[in-house]
Order: structure tokens, then C-alpha cells, then sequence
């Protein structure tokens, strides 16, 4: 289902069952470019809600989902199960492997690498420049490596090359300025280890260990 109102631009190919909201724009050409001279994929059973702008020259998978109002920029990576909150922005050349989830105003930069099943909190930043207005910044930039299953809290920022370990747990409103291990719990500005992830338990007694079958996925994939 297409609405009448959002624009479709050559070279795009969009898979079955696509749900395309209002005053969406798909295709458009980044700088140097003209509009249908870069292809642009995305796979089956898409939503995409209103004002959602993905430029030309992505490659998405299946089932991917935006919120309103949401951007992503020119030759990124995305694989199947995705979903990208509302007001979030997507730089370009970035990799999203499967079954990540982005959540609402979330600014991940260029460059940056998320692995299967890792999750961003409301109001995350990625950042990728060491000495921005440097007149050589745009040579070296790098983004945050976050690894399986890894989690970013609310209101967290995390500094250039930073690897976030997988099943790691980052909490909330951190400043995350060196690699965190795997399997940590890292808080804080700067973000220090305080904990293991093994050691988290439920509040609400609705479980032991919230995370054990994350770790079990990791130790069989």
C-alpha cells in the first residue's frame, strides 16, 4: 500500500506487502548524484510511516519498520528485522545487522556498526570525529562498534572507535569514552564497569536473570 502523496524515485525496488505512509520520500539522491542514478533495495512486508526520508543507495531487508518522521541516509547496510524509532536519524554508510532495534530520536552516526540483536535507547548519540573542525576530521572518521545483543540505555553518548562488547548493558544517560568488555554493565560519566550482566536480577520477581537467554543465544551462535 502506497499513499498517493509520498514520492518514489527511480531505481528503487521495494519488495511485497509494503506499507508506505504519507509524504514519505524514498530514493532521493545524495550530494553529487542525480535522482535515479543509484539503486536503492528494500525487502518484504516494509512499514514506513510518515515523513520517512531513506535516500538512494541502501540495501534493507525484510520487515523493516520506521517511526514518523524518521531519516536515513545514503548507502547503508540494514538487515532483516529492524526497526528505527520516531525523530531518529541514520547517517550514511552505516552496517545494521539483524534484529536491531533503534529506538525514538536516536542519532547514529556515519560509519557506525550494530550487530544482531543489539538495542538503543530513546535519545542515544553515536559520535565519529576525535577533533571535529579539524581540517582533516573527515578523513578519520569512526564510529561505535556495538556488538550482539548489546544494549545502550536513554540519553547515552558514545564516543568515536568505542566497541561496546557483546550482551554488554549500558545505563542510561552514560558517556561512554573507551571499550566496554563483554557481558558488562558499565555506567557513569565516564562510563566505569559496575557489575557483570550475570549478576542482574529482576525486581519484580518475574524471572531469575533477565539476560540468561541472550547469553545462551551467544554461546550456541
Amino acid at each position: 500500500m502506497r499513499k498517493a502523496n509520498s514520492v518514489i524515485y527511480k531505481n528503487v525496488v521495494i519488495g511485497k506487502n509494503a506499507e508506505i505512509g504519507d509524504f514519505v520520500i524514498i530514493g532521493l539522491a545524495p550530494r553529487g548524484k542525480k535522482n535515479g542514478e543509484v539503486k536503492t533495495i528494500i525487502g518484504d512486508n516494509v512499514i514506513l510511516r510518515s515523513h520517512t526520508i531513506i535516500y538512494a543507495g541502501n540495501i534493507i531487508g525484510d520487515n523493516f519498520q520506521t517511526g514518523h518522521n524518521v531519516m536515513v541516509r545514503e548507502n547503508n547496510s540494514i538487515g532483516d528485522n529492524v526497526s528505527i524509532g520516531t525523530s531518529s536519524v541514520i547517517e550514511h554508510h552505516c552496517q545494521f545487522s539483524d534484529g536491531v532495534r533503534v529506538h525514538s530520536q536516536v542519532f547514529i552516526c556515519e560509519y557506525s556498526i550494530l550487530e544482531d540483536g543489539c538495542w538503543i535507547g530513546p535519545n542515544a548519540v553515536f559520535t565519529n570525529t576525535l577533533h571535529p573542525l579539524c581540517p582533516l576530521a573527515k578523513e578519520c572518521l569512526k564510529g561505535p562498534v556495538i556488538k550482539r545483543n548489546a544494549k545502550i540505555g536513554a540519553n547515552c553518548t558514545i564516543l568515536p572507535e568505542v566497541t561496546i562488547g557483546e550482551n554488554a548493558l549500558i545505563g542510561a544517560g552514560s558517556v561512554v569514552v573507551k571499550d566496554v568488555a563483554r557481558n558488562t554493565v558499565a555506567v557513569g560519566n565516564p562510563a566505569r564497569r559496575v557489575k557483570d550482566v550475570a549478576s542482574l536480577t529482576c525486581r519484580y520477581g518475574l524471572v531469575n536473570k533477565p539476560y540468561a537467554l541472550n547469553e545462551q543465544r551467544m554461546e550456541r551462535g
